[in-house]
């Protein structure tokens, strides 16, 4: 950590389909129950950090903020949103308001690297897919996280990108077994792109595949993965991470 005080974090999971939060230690063990709502139907930055209020009147104290985010941050910023309220979240300084509103400092990274920080082993180089509402990832070297890359906006088909060829739309409309033929697409192409040491699964979807993964291939929970919001404070500031104080 930052330093060996021993602090509390509010562990903050920003999805598409639901808002989840827990209370952690510095050692990413929970203190509270780990609780969840429906996001908002009308996603914008109002709405969401009103549901998040909402979710956390009753946790104990806590003395830092962490924040998954399903979209595109860059310096503690959101740029975009896709699976939100895409508008109302251009260039949204979400570390900033809610620093302001909870009086206590924030990080705001990607969901997929939130999550990644909990599930990777640290050793050599682990990507992360979360499966959901959209198309998420992250990468990781030796344990630390890497610019984040918008993978889910790359082009599959003439018309669609990974979000809307594996996205809680896909499935819906291909129903399970056709998108599991394309998810094992995916999941060869990223082999060969990445080239990775270990991936992991996590989000609602992962759990839906249906096909042998290779050994070196993991689902992990939503709940095991909001425990990135206690290591997502080991480092100090980077070009990836950027704390955000609350204002006097």
């Amino acid at each position: 950590m930052e330093s060996n005080k021993k602090e509390n974090f509010l562990a903050i999971d920003i999805g598409g389909s639901h808002i989840k939060a827990t209370v952690l230690n510095n050692d990413g063990e929970m203190l509270f129950p780990y609780n969840k709502i429906p996001t908002p139907t009308l996603a914008n930055p109002e709405n969401v950090i009103q549901a998040i209020k909402e979710l956390i009147k009753t946790y104990p104290p806590f003395d830092k903020i962490s924040i998954g985010f399903p979209g595109y941050i860059k310096d503690g910023i959101v740029i975009t949103a896709p699976n939100l309220d895409k508008q109302a979240w251009e260039n949204y300084n979400l570390s900033e308001v809610i620093a302001s509103e909870l009086k206590k400092p924030v990080r705001l990274v990607n969901d997929a690297d939130f999550q990644g920080l909990a599930v990777i082993s640290r050793k050599g180089l682990e990507m992360v897919i979360t499966l959901g509402t959209g198309f998420g990832t992250a990468l990781f070297i030796d344990g630390k996280l890497l610019p984040h890359l918008e993978l889910a906006h790359l082009p599959v088909r003439k018309s669609k990108d990974y979000d809307s060829f594996i996205g809680d739309k896909a499935l819906e409309k291909d129903g399970l077994e056709k998108w599991n033929v394309k998810m094992k697409e995916v999941l060869h192409t990223f082999k060969t792109v990445i080239n990775y040491d270990f991936l992991y699964l996590s989000g609602g979807n992962a759990k839906k595949i249906s096909f042998k993964l290779d050994d070196n291939i993991k689902i992990v929970s939503n709940r095991d993965g909001i425990k990135g919001g206690a290591f997502l404070w080991a480092t100090e500031d980077d070009y990836c991470v950027k704390t955000f104080q609350p204002t006097p």
